[in-house]
């Protein structure tokens, strides 16, 4: 092909489109055998082009979709698809375990996949931060429960949940504040609510954890349960010397030890981080609206840690479509029972412990309180002067 012709085609919008336009138009006027030295083609190629358009008047390319595919889904599978998305989110692997134990439809996740990208129901990959894996811990002779994420979440959070909810939540008075104990090997996890933040609050919530496991015997007398938070006044603050003492003070008695991730480094809890996600879209916007109280807000909330723990699978590092209790008793000895995975979810406010040395507990909210009387003062103020 001549270099002026090339520049040319290569600016265009359809290069392709083009070139067979250009290629038709030369034959017709050239003949076959000097369009193809012409276009650096064959002539077969050239002759293909020409009867094409001559026969249909474009060249336009055909689909190359198979005449027959035996093993295409049916329309209703297609939609069972469809729907079964827009209802959970789920990914292709999820979707695939969660068709075949539903609706007894078994189809592989790549076909799932082909299906979503049909219907135009594929997110855009976004690239994420990397989520540290704890490999000292994870990767080196490290046992379940011995390398624990333990995390805050704010669900009165109007960003995920929406005014509608977080106001429901805030008429019946429903704890605000859910503490989760997560393992990072297994991702068997516990919950815990308070309407408040406090230390010791937060020392209740590990100690019963830790305990919990330890009754169970899922950890050896001489491991240490190392438990990873940040840097929140709820697990001791920012004051080295203050988390130092809670482990010598409360948490060596129990085998475990406090430590805390880097600053800045939000993702070394990344596990836990993700689990608060999968609590938003599958137990907090499906049932919020339907609590009726506090007794009924953690009834749901232990059917919730049930099934997460015992019937969930999960597709993250190691795990295979596993569930955590799955997970669990593959990398313990000997296995734990099904009881191990239903800790209840309890309301923390109202655990009277006391610990050594009487710890009263840092309040995170009494750093409030003169902010809020002092906007109740100004709001009678202009009730009775307005």
């Amino acid at each position: 092909m001549c270099p002026k012709l090339y520049y040319t085609l290569i600016r265009s919008e359809k290069p392709k489109h083009d070139m067979r336009k250009k290629l038709i138009q030369h034959a017709l006027k050239h003949g076959i055998r000097d369009s193809a030295r012409t276009f650096g083609c064959s002539r077969n190629t050239v002759r293909r082009w020409l009867r094409r358009y001559q026969a249909e008047g474009h060249v336009q390319e055909r689909s190359r979709r198979p005449k027959c595919s035996p093993n295409r889904l049916s329309p209703e599978q297609e939609e069972h698809i469809v729907v079964a998305r827009k209802r959970t989110g789920y990914g292709p692997h999820r979707l695939s375990d969660y068709l075949r134990r539903t609706e007894g439809i078994d189809i592989s996740p790549w076909t799932i996949r082909n299906v979503l990208q049909s219907h135009g129901l594929v997110r855009k990959c976004t690239k994420r931060r990397s989520c540290y894996p704890a490999h000292w811990a994870l990767e080196r002779g490290g046992k379940p429960f011995t390398f624990v994420q333990a995390d805050v979440k704010d669900v009165h959070d109007k960003g995920t949940l929406g005014t509608e909810r977080t106001t429901h939540l805030s008429r019946l008075g429903l704890p605000r504040y859910q503490w989760t104990f997560l393992d990072a090997h297994s991702r068997v996890r516990f919950l815990a609510y308070s309407h408040e933040l406090t230390l010791h609050g937060g020392l209740v919530f590990l100690s019963l954890c830790v305990r919990w496991v330890r009754a169970y015997g899922v950890v050896r007398e001489n491991d240490i349960v190392q438990i990873q938070t940040d840097w929140g006044v709820e697990f001791g603050g920012d004051n080295p010397q203050n988390v130092l003492r809670l482990n010598r003070e409360v948490f060596e008695a129990l085998g475990a030890r406090l430590c805390r991730y880097p600053k800045g480094r939000k993702q070394y809890n990344g596990r836990v981080e993700r689990s608060h996600r999968t609590d938003d879209e599958e137990f907090y916007m499906p049932t919020l609206l339907n609590v009726r109280g506090i007794d009924d807000y953690l009834q749901l909330a232990y059917q919730w840690v049930t099934f997460y723990n015992l019937h969930r699978p999960h597709y993250g590092a190691a795990m295979e479509g596993r569930t955590p209790m799955e997970q669990l008793r593959r990398l313990v000895s000997p296995q734990p029972p099904d009881t191990f995975a239903m800790f209840p979810p309890l309301l923390l406010d109202k655990i009277p412990i006391c610990f050594p040395n009487h710890y009263p507990g840092h309040h995170v909210s009494a750093k409030y309180s003169r902010q809020i009387r002092l906007r109740s003062l100004h709001a009678r103020s202009r009730r009775v002067f307005v």
